[in-house]
């Protein structure tokens, strides 16, 4: 019988939170480069099959709206400005591959992690400095900071997993020697 709390499960589970976990970095970059598209396709469906949610949340749908027509004339005006949200997105990319020293050696690369959950942490400043500045609604600034409050979940889960780990293969190395305190 398999000792389901074993080096190479804690491993398996390790890295299958670290897939998630880059699946969904990796997502969040890709769906920020056609952004204007994106923008136009949401502000249609609000006014269309979403109706209901748009007519539920009135705010929500003025604001898509309000962005989506600031976007369209950023990208006939000022294309160029788009560009920072270009690198935006390439910037998720980056990270993402960051991630795969974790998913080598999980111990190792545990500061990868631990650097994961200070960029989730400075999410929640950002959004409450930057946001009045640029004169984004309260409740926008709400739902940018839960992606670093979501994103640091699973990374303080791994982190416990990594921490874990490297207890039990230092157990295993020496299962006579005692921890240092």
């Amino acid at each position: 019988m398999s000792d389901t709390n074993g080096p190479r499960a804690l491993l398996t589970h390790i890295r299958v939170w670290l897939v998630v976990f880059v699946v969904c970095l990796v997502l969040s970059g890709l769906t920020a480069f056609p952004l204007v598209t994106e923008l136009r396709l949401l502000d249609s469906a609000l006014s269309g099959r979403a109706a209901p949610l748009a007519d539920a949340l009135p705010g929500l749908a003025e604001w898509i709206h309000r962005v989506g027509e600031g976007l369209e004339a950023a990208d006939w005006d000022a294309p160029y400005l788009l560009y920072g949200n270009d690198w935006l997105a390439f910037a998720h990319l980056v990270i993402a591959v960051a991630f795969h020293g974790p998913y080598r050696d999980p111990v190792r690369n545990v500061w990868v992690v631990e650097f994961g959950m200070i960029a989730c942490v400075g999410v929640v400043p950002l959004a409450l400095i930057c946001g009045p500045i640029r004169d984004i609604p309260f409740g926008w600034s709400v739902v940018d900071m839960s992606f670093g409050v979501i994103g640091i979940l699973p990374l303080l889960h791994v982190r416990r997993l990594i921490k874990r780990l490297e207890a039990a293969t230092a157990e295993v190395a020496a299962p006579g020697a005692v921890p240092a305190a």
